[in-house]
Order: C-alpha cells, then structure tokens, then sequence
C-alpha cells in the first residue's frame, strides 16, 4: 500500500509533535511546520496529501493556507485546527474546501479518528487511480476484464490458442463470463470478420434445437411456409458458441458429430448438403467426464470438442478482481442511468470482497447496477448494497444465550470488529451507528484498550 505524506502546520510545537507522532503511528510520513510559508514552498516540491493546519500563524491565516492549497491541489485532505472556534470560521472553512475542522484542546483520539477518514478517502482515490491504469492498460481481453493470476493465465491461453483452427471446450460456471471468454477467442483469430453465433442448448426440445441449428426447407413439417437458415450455416467461415453443450439430447449430439467430421449440414427437410466452415466453441457446467460415464453424453463427441479445455475459475477463486470489475460496472451503469456516481466507499467495498457470489460476476454486475440506480450521491456506500448482503458477507454471531443486554452489546460489537479486521469504518457502517458512537462502546467495553491515548 502506497505511503501517503502529512504535513502538521502548527506554531504551538508541542500540539504539532503530538498530531505528527499520532499520524506516523496510522502510517503516515510526517513533516511539520511553524510558518505557513515555509509548509507551501515544501508542497511545491513535495506534495504532501493530508495537512493539519492551525487557523492561526505567525506569518499567514490558514484560510490563506486552504485557499491556495484548494486552487493548485484539488485532492489535498486539509484539517483545520484552532484554538479561536466559531461558528463562523467553522463555516468559512469548510465552504473554502476544509475537510474537517478540530477544536484545541483536542484529544489525540479525535486527531486519529478524523485521519483515518481521510486516510480512507486518500486509499480509495489511489485504487480508483490504480483500477482506472488497470481497465485502460491491464492484460485483459476487450470485454473480459481481470488481472489476477487465474485470469492471466486464461487471457494467455486464449491469445495462444486463438489463431489455431481448433476447436474449444470451456469448463466454466454460470455467470463467469463463458460466452465472453467465446468472443474473446472469435475475436483474435484469423475468423474475426466473420459471423459469430451463440446458441443455449439447455432447455430446448430435439426438434427445437434441429431446427435453430440445422435450419430447415420449406413444408419440411406443418408450418414451414418458407426456407429457413439454421445458425451453423449462417455462420459459415465464423464461430459458432454452443452454451451448456452437456444438456444436447443424445440424438442431437450425433447431428452435431457428423458436421464435425463431415463439414457439411443437411437442412430438416432438405436433399443437398452445405459445405461448412466453422469454429466450434463449446461450454458446460457439467462433468462431461461423469456424463459420459452415465451414458448422456457422446464419447467420440465429447473428443471433437476437448481439443482444448479452458477452465474459467469463479469469482471467489479471483476475489482481487472485484475492485477492477465494480469500478467497470460503476462506468457502466453510469453512462446507462445518467449517473455521476465516482466511486465505492472503502467500507462497501470490503462487504463486495468479503462475499462469495453463487451467481459469479453476472451477480455483482447486477448488485452495482442496483447501488448505481439507487445512489443519491457520489460515493456507494454499504446502504446502496441489497439489504442481505452483509449478513451474508459476514457470518452471524449465533445465539449469546441468556445474557444481560449490554454483554449483549459488547459481544456483538467484538465479533463485527472482529469480523471486519478492526475496521472501524466499515464496523460503524454495519452496526448501523456514528463512528463516534462506536468508538465510545469501544472505549466503554475496553474492546481496543491497547489503542494509546
């Protein structure tokens, strides 16, 4: 994780040695300053990314300090400290761009809580820079994103098998990206300028299935009024995508054998054969291996196919792709919904890590395409996200048992903690209270008693 800088603007030197030891110890590298001046020729050479500034200074006002910092750094996270508040000057900074603003005396508790905001807020510009890099210049495919080791060694095993005139077989869950990872295939071999076809062989009767894909004559059977091109033959010299190749009634798995060997098709209905060009890429969910041990699936079929199996993992097997894809989607559906939505809080983007997907990335695209469509500002937060959600991401703390209330309280306040890795952001968010709240609860139940103060 990259080091971000802070600076502590302070002519008290006592106050601006505490604020700097309390932000090295939340990780931050510290400079600190008596005079504004010397703080701003620094920021030119230097930029530091979060500064504490004392209202106050011998030489300049630190409203002079924000003003400037808010003209020529835009991102910068400035506090201000003082020990003049007012209502008034509590407003003037925060309309010039102030993110916070700190009373003396302050308790060195408040300076950690208010940095770590900002330290979270600085995390998740720096991943929204880094994802942006990553969907512009990443390793992945053009509609098929991912930079995790497993996708990377599919992407590598697409671009090698691509220009060969093979056929493909794609071991791969529902929701994985499977007629993508087809197109991907389609789209970097010698057939791009042709025709690609995708066909769902799941859910389908025999002769449903004939005719879509074989095409028919006219008056084959009783509503046949005219000539009908199948989908094999309408991509002649392109790429055909058969979706859940195992749910193919055995009958049709020999139709399909037979073009596989013959390279030609025959219309239902029709005399003369048609001369076929075509890449097949097929797809299952299923054990073919099982299946053809149980009699519902062609060995010699199953053989024309796997001339190349490529497995397409599911999202919880490339969990460090979630980052990458939400951000996609939040493009995505912002374009689409008229949105201007940024980004995905620090906090709700650790609920999307921390669940599993049953559905795959279909099930998180559609999770930030509700956050989207509900989003009132620029950030999504834990609320935007499907109410459940959270129970499922995080396990449930069980029955406590015949306890009093607060035990209650304070067990359960330990296991989010717990559960979220003591992140105090995201543990706020789902017990569903202010941060200052918890931090209170926390101090009460001695649940962070080796935190200094």
């Amino acid at each position: 994780m990259k080091r971000f800088r802070a600076a502590v603007i302070d002519d008290e030197a006592q106050a601006a040695k505490m604020v700097g030891r309390a932000l090295e110890k939340l990780g931050f590298d510290v400079e600190t300053f008596g005079l504004g001046h010397a703080f701003l020729a620094r920021m030119a050479e230097a930029p530091f990314q979060l500064a504490f500034i004392d209202l106050k200074l011998p030489d300049m006002d630190g409203i002079e300090i924000l003003e400037t910092l808010k003209t020529g750094y835009e991102n910068v996270e400035a506090i201000i400290i003082t020990g003049h508040a007012t209502i008034a000057s509590a407003v003037e900074a925060t309309a010039k761009g102030a993110a916070n603003y700190i009373a003396k005396p302050f308790r060195l508790q408040e300076i950690r809580a208010v940095a770590r905001e900002s330290l979270e807020k600085m995390e998740l510009r720096e991943e929204n820079r880094r994802l942006r890099e990553a969907l512009q210049d990443g390793p992945h495919l053009k509609d098929f994103l991912g930079a995790s080791p497993p996708m990377l060694e599919v992407f590598s095993m697409i671009r090698k098998i691509a220009g060969v005139n093979c056929n493909v077989l794609l071991q791969a869950d529902t929701g994985t990206g499977k007629e993508r990872a087809a197109r991907a295939i389609h789209d970097l071999s010698p057939r791009k300028n042709k025709t690609f076809v995708s066909f769902n062989c799941g859910g389908f009767t025999e002769e449903l299935i004939s005719s879509e894909l074989f095409g028919h004559e006219k008056e084959a059977f009783t509503g046949a009024t005219a000539t009908k091109i199948g989908l094999l033959e309408s991509a002649n010299g392109g790429t055909v995508f058969l979706d859940e190749i195992g749910e193919m009634p055995l009958n049709m798995q020999v139709k399909l054998l037979h073009v596989i060997q013959d390279r030609r098709i025959l219309r239902v209905g029709g005399t003369r054969p048609v001369d076929l060009d075509i890449r097949i890429i097929a797809a299952t969910n299923r054990d073919l291996e099982e299946a053809m041990a149980a009699g519902s699936f062609r060995e010699d079929l199953f053989y024309r196919l796997n001339v190349v199996r490529i497995y397409l993992p599911t999202l919880a097997e490339r969990k460090d792709d979630i980052p990458l894809l939400a951000n996609h989607f939040l493009s995505l559906f912002n374009a689409r919904f008229g949105k201007r939505v940024k980004s995905i809080s620090p906090q709700a983007m650790e609920v999307l890590m921390r669940y599993n997907y049953p559905g795959n990335v279909r099930e998180l695209e559609n999770i930030v395409q509700r956050a989207v469509a509900l989003a009132e500002g620029d950030v999504i937060g834990t609320r935007e996200l499907p109410p459940d959600l959270l129970n499922l991401a995080f396990s449930s703390l069980g029955t406590p048992g015949l306890l009093p209330l607060e035990e209650v309280e304070r067990r359960h306040i330990q296991h989010v903690l717990e559960a979220t890795g003591y992140n105090k952001g995201l543990s706020s968010s789902i017990l569903g209270i202010p941060r200052t709240t918890l931090w209170r609860r926390i101090r009460k139940f001695g649940l962070d008693a080796g935190e200094e103060e």
